[in-house]
């Protein structure tokens, strides 16, 4: 049984692992880190999810980072191209050897002077300590797809399949395929899917907000390439994504029925003739309650009208051998059917975290300026935007979680804890501020987060900037020697 001691151990050689590994080799030369990675490849989600058509959901010139820019023309990358990218980033950035693959953390537990880890590793059980603990896990359970209650699903006959485990010999030339959801990865799958099966059918009980991107780069910037440094496009790309998309979100949430108005007028304009807008494309809820849906080049649109695609809204009465019956009457005939019905809510990586070996429950505690949860001391936890690029806020977490240690380290601290004062009553609000049914789901497994700072989660890109340089990390935080 091997032990090894560091300044700070990441959990997660995905995005943001990746990321937080180079502030930290740049900000912090002469302090040792080390990044567990439980797969046997790095890129998180990236490597995991092998669905037809994977793409990220957000434009990669704020979804990557901002020190290794993302160059290629096309703003919505593709699975394999942002899998490319990544191992770019790690090898260029000298931070792959610094990552151990196949490494899978058991247990976490904090002993007054830093974390002990409990390590499953190819060469057997090891114990590694730091000072320090950085969960790069992402947001979901990669092990457990979020079950799908659907009535009677047990007996069907073909083949069900999650897009989360997508199976590597499933061939759909000349299948039926019924996919069942609503949002990013179903509207992904259906144009992927139509192009070589006999038929797909985008199965919703809602609908979402759907919206025809350009996936290329804006035919208005193509000039500035022969005129100034490419560098400088990137920025400009990149600060122009960051500004439209943050002031679109804004107009959503202040004027809803005005950005409702634009966003199915837009789709209408978009549809064959034969569907309807009402009520396949017609959400219940406001724009941006839940995550909008981009369609690169408007291919879901595309697939609609080369007629192999089609969609149906209703609620599932039954499923039985050969399809599916809905409530109203209508019936769906397939022979495979693909759950894309949303991700497991995990943070924390699924981890035990035990403090002098009590068992530390992140569902009881508050999260601190998005960064660390309440009594847990020396450990921060990467949170994205849920109304932005992921990235965003991962980088935020790191500037904020910099400025820490240089604080500590600079005045001979060893740990931080975030303690909120036992008079404190305020307004709750969820971590994740979702409408989705998933993140509803999850809701009593989440910390708990508040209107006020400290105890809040992600409030906007600029606020939550802003605070990553100038606010103060004393309110709420607590150093010990």
């Amino acid at each position: 049984m091997a032990s090894s001691t560091f300044d700070v151990i990441i959990i997660g050689a995905g995005i943001s692992g990746i990321n937080v590994g180079y502030h930290l080799r740049t900000q912090f030369p002469n302090r040792s880190f080390l990044i567990l990675e439980a797969r046997d490849n790095i890129g998180g989600t990236w490597d995991i999810f092998r669905y037809p058509g994977v793409r990220s959901d957000s434009d990669m010139y704020t979804f990557g980072f901002q020190w290794f820019p993302w160059n290629q023309a096309n703003p919505i990358g593709k699975g394999e191209e942002i899998m490319k990218y990544l191992e770019d980033a790690a090898t260029m950035s000298e931070i792959r050897q610094h990552i151990r693959p196949s490494h899978r953390v058991l247990s976490s537990d904090w002993n007054g002077r830093g974390w002990m880890l409990q390590v499953q590793s190819p060469r057997g059980i090891q114990h590694l300590y730091a000072q320090f603990t950085i969960f790069a896990t992402g947001y979901y359970d990669s092990q457990r797809p979020l079950e799908a209650t659907i009535r009677g699903l047990e007996n069907f006959q073909g083949e069900i399949i999650h897009p989360q485990f997508w199976p590597e010999n499933f061939d759909p030339v000349g299948k039926n395929i019924i996919v069942i959801g609503s949002g990013a990865t179903a509207v992904t799958l259906v144009p992927s899917l139509a192009d070589i099966a006999q038929s797909v059918t985008l199965l919703q009980r809602s609908p979402t907000y759907l919206a025809a991107v350009p996936n290329e780069a804006r035919r208005n910037m193509r000039w500035l390439g022969g005129l100034v440094p490419r560098a400088f496009v990137y920025h400009f790309r990149r600060l122009w994504s960051l500004v439209m998309s943050q002031l679109f979100y804004s107009f959503c949430r202040r004027f809803p029925n005005a950005a409702r108005a634009i966003l199915q007028a837009e789709v209408k304009t978009q549809l064959p003739p034969n569907i309807p807008l009402d009520p396949h494309f017609m959400p219940r809820y406001n724009p941006w309650e839940q995550r909008l849906c981009a369609c690169p080049d408007g291919d879901f649109f595309k697939a609609l009208k080369s007629t192999k695609a089609r969609v149906a809204t209703g609620i599932i009465s039954q499923v039985d051998a050969h399809g599916i019956q809905l409530a109203s009457g209508e019936r769906l005939d397939g022979d495979t059917i693909i759950t894309a019905t949303g991700l497991r809510l995990q943070l924390l990586g699924g981890i035990p975290i035990t403090i002098h070996g009590r068992t530390f429950d992140a569902a009881a505690s508050f999260v601190w300026n998005a960064l660390m949860l309440e009594g847990l001391p020396n450990a921060m936890l990467i949170m994205g935007f849920v109304n932005a690029s992921w990235t965003l806020g991962a980088d935020i977490s790191m500037r904020l979680t910099c400025r820490i240690m240089k604080h500590m380290w600079k005045n001979g601290y060893t740990s931080a804890v975030p303690v909120r004062a036992i008079e404190q009553d305020f307004p709750q609000r969820p971590v994740m501020d979702l409408e989705a049914t998933y993140v509803k789901r999850a809701a009593q497994r989440l910390p708990r987060a508040s209107t006020q700072r400290p105890w809040i989660s992600r409030t906007g890109y600029f606020s939550d900037l802003y605070f990553s340089w100038l606010g103060s990390i004393e309110d709420g935080l607590v150093f010990s020697p």
